[in-house]
């Protein structure tokens, strides 16, 4: 778990800020590209079967949602205009973070972590610098209450919040303040940016499903309806 921390905090810093300067810019992600995709090949060499089939899909399903989001949609920005090599494999390493963070706590735990988003959410509506709050707090909730892995989705909200603050921090990408298409408005981070991880999540849940043989794992699997 730790390994997986470290590797979120330390390469985001690595590859926006050159290791402080020590690197050249155009040169300043490639250490971090080797890094995560080493990392990522080994867990995928001593994985079992399931574990393998997720991990692929996730790296399926991030890439072209992350190219959308940034590419089409123009929601972000990458700092270097394209997305990082290393992204998608970042991504399972935050869905197996939020997992095996989520294995962890009980199910009350989770649920009443939500509520210091809501004050927050009213404030951005009423202010009308996070819109998109509302919006994304409907379907973190929605997620939880309908999804099958209830506990990963709420921590899914605080472990991608800080990871995308860190980020934003750096610089490695930036929000935008409006969202095309949509009229709404968000924070760099939007407060619930959770939501889309959750989103990726439940269909990394599904995809994986329909190729696996062996039936899914029910530890944290619709415990919210107990």
């Amino acid at each position: 778990m730790w390994l997986y921390i470290v590797t979120i905090s330390v390469g985001l810093w690595i590859a926006a800020t050159g290791a402080g300067g020590i690197l050249a810019d155009s040169k300043a992600e490639w250490p971090v590209n080797v890094w995560c995709w080493g990392l990522f090949s080994a867990i995928f060499v001593k994985a079992e079967k399931k574990e393998r089939i997720e991990m692929l899909t996730v790296v399926a399903l991030a890439t072209p949602m992350e190219l959308f989001f940034s590419e089409v949609w123009l929601i972000y920005e990458y700092q270097r205009d394209f997305m990082p090599f290393f992204v998608p494999a970042g991504h399972y390493f935050l869905y197996d973070l939020g997992r095996r963070l989520a294995a962890k706590i009980s199910v009350f735990v989770a649920i009443t972590s939500l509520l210091p988003f809501i004050p927050l959410v009213a404030y951005g509506v009423y202010s009308g610098s996070d819109t998109s709050g509302l919006v994304l707090l409907m379907l973190v909730i929605s997620f939880t209450k309908w999804g099958p892995q209830p506990r990963l989705y709420i921590v899914m909200a605080w472990a991608a919040l800080a990871m995308e603050l860190w980020g934003t921090h750096l610089g490695s990408w930036t929000w935008a303040s409006e969202i095309p298409w949509t009229g709404l408005t968000a924070w760099n981070p939007p407060l619930l940016v959770g939501a889309f991880y959750c989103f990726g999540d439940l269909l990394v849940n599904f995809f994986s499903a329909k190729f696996d043989t062996q039936p899914l794992d029910l530890d944290i699997i619709r415990e919210i309806d107990e």
